[in-house]
């Protein structure tokens, strides 16, 4: 699904009333009606007290159709139209107008003493700005968002949270627990820095132009359950260990061997069908007697990897998980990528911290190498940031300098190419744990070895990570989920995927 800008938004909207032959006030009912789909499904009690905050433009009016929409069904409404200026648009003086026709209660807030006791509602939806702002809020709206974000209430925001900015930093917003958008999704939903405006975010459809969406073009997308489903690679009936990839995971430490344990295990556990851990001599009765499933080379190191150097062809390589930064680490390390050696390659953890002491060694990876960071491994390959869309700009310059695959791990963790970025949609903080990113790096390259593109083993791979979490909300507790928990899950998150293929 493509991310497009406020720009593209706005074309998009305007081409759709075109095509379709259909007047604006028809779009705009069509929104509207979604969200009221969307509403009464989550709040089927008529009893629910709304107080519905609208603008003056189009925001404003999809807020007054939805209005319409519930008060028509019985549910207490009562409308504050936020007047941070008198340019009304056309279609939002049209639903006003038919609003007071239906008698629903309206008020106009012009000043903060206008502003009316918000405690005694239920839901507060918000309609103040939608994704046209371009300015800081200021005045009577900012004095009125105050108010609603100090209410306590549950608030849901029509499109995007009035405030949000969607090509740069946000500092002041509505801070909505739901965020219902409009079919296509937005960017600044998803960055971390905004995560307290956005609360949850649902896309609906709201009868926009698919065929047009699908000529704008984007180097953004929101990988979906589908888009996933469609990457599969099918079994084969006659498959066998020797046709499904053999991984080597290259790793741990005196006492960091139990990552080299979780990426093996979780490795086998994607699919491929020969796993080999690569670690010092003090993790080969680890990995024997915790995963007898796996075959193990021991390093001349007896404490710390001291050499990387093995006579098996794998089909791909995980390196760096609890490796440590021993200096004969990294000359190991700096030895392994002037070897010669060509295989597809994962690098996380230590194996990061090793390249970013040694920023010219990332010229000797192979082109569609897979970088995994968290934001502070991230930080040292690239340097800080001043907010999310710098982030994100100089980590798409820096896999596109180098030629990688980075894998921004994090709640809709980012996976971005020279060419592309892709937002991850599957996950919940229970993966915040111990060993989470060791289990990516052994699924990622299992489904290296078993053949699928860097690009799609990323993607695949992230994805099966993250509904290993969401598939268990109900019977794990997020805070008492483990990264074995992950590896227990892959199985079952496969036939979540391939269910109704």
């Amino acid at each position: 699904m493509k991310i497009l800008t406020s720009q593209q938004i706005r074309n998009v909207d305007t081409e759709t009333i075109k095509r379709e032959a259909i007047s604006s006030l028809e779009l705009m009912k069509r929104a509207s009606t979604a969200f009221y789909n969307w509403f009464i499904e989550k709040y089927s009690n008529k009893h629910t007290s709304v107080l519905l905050f609208s603008g003056i433009g189009n925001n404003g009016g999809d807020g007054l159709v939805i209005a319409r929409l519930l008060y028509k069904s019985g549910y207490n409404v009562k409308v504050c139209v936020v007047e941070y200026s008198n340019r009304y648009s056309e279609d939002c003086v049209h639903n006003l107008r038919r609003a007071k026709a239906e008698n629903i209660s309206i008020i106009k807030i012009a000043d903060e003493s206008q502003i009316p006791d918000i405690s005694k509602y239920d839901v507060i939806i918000d309609g103040i700005f939608g994704t046209g702002l371009s300015r800081e809020v200021s005045g009577i709206a900012e004095s009125v968002i105050k108010r609603i974000n100090d209410s306590g209430i549950t608030i849901l925001s029509i499109d995007v949270p009035s405030g949000l900015f969607l090509e740069r930093k946000t500092t002041f917003a509505v801070k909505a627990a739901e965020t219902v958008t409009f079919q296509i999704p937005k960017l600044a939903l998803f960055l971390p820095e905004n995560h307290l405006f956005t609360g949850n975010v649902t896309i609906i459809d709201i009868g926009l132009n698919k065929r047009l969406i699908s000529e704008t073009e984007s180097y953004i997308y929101f990988t979906e359950k589908q888009d996933i489903r469609n990457l599969l690679k099918p079994l084969s009936k006659f498959a066998h260990k020797g046709t499904e990839g053999h991984v080597i995971i290259i790793g741990g430490s005196l006492g960091k061997c139990g990552s080299v344990c979780l990426s093996t295990k979780a490795a086998l556990k994607t699919g491929c069908g020969l796993v080999t851990a690569y670690l010092p001599k003090c993790g080969m009765q680890v990995i024997q007697i915790n995963f007898p499933e796996a075959m193990a080379i021991e390093d001349n190191g007896e404490k710390y990897i001291t050499s990387i150097d093995f006579e098996m062809k794998p089909d791909a390589i995980g390196l760096g998980i609890g490796m440590g930064q021993n200096v004969e680490t990294q000359t190991a390390l700096h030895d392994f990528l002037i070897g010669g050696n060509i295989f597809p390659l994962v690098i996380d953890a230590d194996g990061l911290n090793i390249l970013a002491k040694n920023q010219d060694w990332l010229k000797l990876l192979q082109p569609n190498t897979i970088l995994t960071p968290h934001p502070g491994e991230l930080s040292r390959l690239i340097g800080e940031w001043s907010d999310d869309y710098d982030k994100i700009q100089k980590t798409r310059l820096f896999a596109q300098e180098y030629n990688l695959i980075v894998v921004v791990k994090g709640a809709y963790t980012l996976i971005i190419d020279s060419e592309n970025i892709y937002v991850n949609s599957s996950g919940t903080p229970a993966l915040a744990t111990a060993g989470s990113g060791d289990v990516l790096t052994g699924m990622i390259t299992s489904l290296l070895a078993q053949g699928y593109k860097p690009i799609d083993a990323a993607r695949v791979g992230v994805y099966l990570h993250g509904i290993t979490s969401d598939m268990t909300m109900q019977t794990i507790h997020p805070r008492s989920f483990i990264a074995s928990d992950i590896i227990e899950n892959i199985g079952n998150a496969y036939s979540n995927l391939e269910k109704d293929r």
